[in-house]
């Protein structure tokens, strides 16, 4: 592993073939000079622009857009913004997701209307008053580019803004084009579906927790099964990736949000993500967000730590408290949900203290899996109980499949 600066150790990527490099923080330049394209094959939709840079010429144009929206050329990257400006592509906007355009705010904070420094364009929030572009913000624009990279959970809220961007491009008349991007954790299918009794946010559609899908996938399906507003169908392209399958292993280049600091969280996620909603601190205000887990009132044991205010976690919980826990960073890579986790955690809580959260919910996608824990299920008789309509998704799933 090569190490850039200690300033930097959060923010590191796994490349094909073993070799590792670090990062800068998220929406600068990377620093060591390597052929990245040498040796990862995958290209994105966005490096491909000779797909799609002629869709765009002479057309008014807003961009949903994050930190994660680059175009890599060797070892360096520029924000697609600035590279389509310099192509003289006429953007007028840009529409950011959770997190914000450059990805430092906190989960669940909200996000204000600005101006991108650099470029000078207006950026418009979908994680503040509205998250769904309204007809007056996309007054002039006659295509709308949505780029932005996703780990394939359910909870994680980058495909609600998709939902709502391509359904106001549908009820505007304006087309919308993807540039598909990898599935960290495209490579398998596993969790609770979504029962709709419960949908929001951070679930909009009766899929399993991870779903196997790229986003551009993912956008055929909402297309297909008809889950806009109105059955309404939207004017959609797909830009696909190259050299791309779901069994290969892909690397985030930059972190997706800023509590996905590298492969091991975002592995870990799916399986840690329930504990968002319970009592519970999965590693929020530490250096290991999701590859541990813990709480003052376990029992003492050798492995503790004291979450602190740190970048994407201003107030975790347990604040400056030392929490009891397990670590999980020697974990092997998973390739199916694991709930002995969450079962452990709700077996190590006192019943004075109340171990669910209001959106524990939402974030199960059903009341099930809470009575589940309450009534002494094993993790594999939780886990038998999701294959049912894992395996009945899979066939929706198998319609809008663009790779192997």
């Amino acid at each position: 592993m090569i190490l850039f600066s200690k300033l930097f150790k959060n923010t590191y990527f796994l490349l094909v073939f073993g070799l590792f490099f670090s990062l800068i923080s998220c929406g600068q330049e990377l620093t060591k000079k390597t052929n990245y394209n040498e040796i990862q094959t995958i290209k994105t939709g966005a490096q491909q622009t000779g797909l799609y840079l002629a869709l765009l010429k002479n057309k008014s144009i807003a961009v949903v857009a994050n930190q994660t929206s680059v175009i890599f050329k060797n070892s360096d990257y520029t924000h697609l913004i600035d590279s389509l400006l310099k192509l003289n592509i006429n953007i007028l906007k840009v529409f950011s997701p959770e997190h914000g355009f450059r990805g430092k705010a906190d989960a669940s904070e909200k996000v204000l209307n600005g101006f991108d420094i650099k470029s000078g364009l207006p950026i418009v929030s979908l994680y503040g008053k509205n998250r769904k572009p309204t007809k007056e913000q996309l007054k002039g624009i006659n295509l709308v580019l949505f780029d932005i990279q996703d780990v394939g959970v359910r909870f994680y809220t980058y495909i609600s803004t998709l939902h709502y961007v391509m359904e106001a491009c549908a009820e505007n008349n304006i087309p919308l084009i993807v540039l598909d991007r990898p599935n960290p954790n495209g490579f398998y299918v596993d969790g609770p579906t979504l029962n709709l009794k419960y949908k929001s946010f951070v679930g909009m559609h009766s899929v399993p927790l991870v779903y196997g899908m790229t986003i551009g996938e993912y956008a055929k399906m909402i297309n297909g099964e008809h889950w806009l507003k109105n059955g309404v169908n939207c004017n959609l392209t797909i830009i696909p990736l190259k050299n791309y399958t779901h069994k290969k292993l892909y690397s985030l280049p930059i972190r997706p949000s800023p509590n996905l600091p590298n492969d091991k969280a975002i592995n870990l996620y799916p399986s840690l993500g329930f504990f968002e909603g319970t009592i519970i601190n999965a590693g929020r205000g530490t250096e290991n967000q999701f590859q541990q887990y813990g709480a003052p009132f376990f029992a003492k044991s050798e492995f503790s730590y004291v979450p602190k205010p740190n970048f994407g976690a201003k107030h975790p919980k347990f604040e400056n408290k030392i929490c009891y826990g397990v670590s999980l960073k020697d974990v092997q890579k998973l390739n199916y949900v694991n709930i002995t986790w969450l079962k452990d955690a709700y077996t190590k809580t006192p019943k004075s203290k109340k171990f669910f959260g209001a959106t524990f919910t939402k974030h199960a996608g059903d009341t099930l899996l809470e009575q589940q824990l309450k009534s002494g299920l094993s993790a594999k008789q939780i886990h038998d109980s999701w294959q049912p309509a894992v395996n009945s998704f899979k066939k929706i799933r198998a319609k809008y499949l663009i790779y192997n």
